[in-house]
């Protein structure tokens, strides 16, 4: 009966940890895409910069000139449309939605963005891996 009642105490013990470490990944998506969102809402693409995977940034590294041409417009809208986690894939997904205003014609846009998330293991962290939202959509 003891050996049972260790049984049921160890696994027990594995769920509750099993269940923490999900809820950290959790933590971690909804921490970084809160974080990404705001950057890109207020128009701070260097901290945007930062959430975004470093292999996909040594591939497709963003010029200044491409920063500069983010200064050319405000963002007045971020609205989530949609979003998909497959946890034991460690990939997310988000349609979004943002408000663009040229800055120097004043005409408003709306474009629509996929963010692509992937969970790194290693880092212990979620990396967005589609870069900068292209604002422009091929203007």
């Amino acid at each position: 009966m003891t050996q049972l009642m260790s049984l049921a105490l160890l696994l027990g013990l594995l769920a509750v940890a099993g269940s923490a470490a999900a809820s950290r990944k959790t933590d971690s998506l909804d921490r970084n895409q809160y974080a990404w969102a705001g950057a890109i809402r207020w128009g701070d693409f260097d901290a945007a910069l930062t959430l975004i995977d470093p292999a996909f940034l040594a591939e497709h590294p963003v010029s200044d000139l491409e920063l500069a041409r983010y200064e050319q417009v405000q963002i007045t809208a971020y609205r989530d449309r949609g979003s998909s986690v497959d946890w034991k894939a460690g990939v997310a997904v988000r349609e979004i939605e943002i408000g663009v205003v040229n800055r120097h014609t004043q005409a408003e846009r709306t474009v629509r963005f996929r963010e692509q998330w992937r969970w790194d293991e290693e880092a212990k962290t979620w990396w967005t891996t589609g870069g900068l939202p292209d604002l422009w959509d091929g203007q």
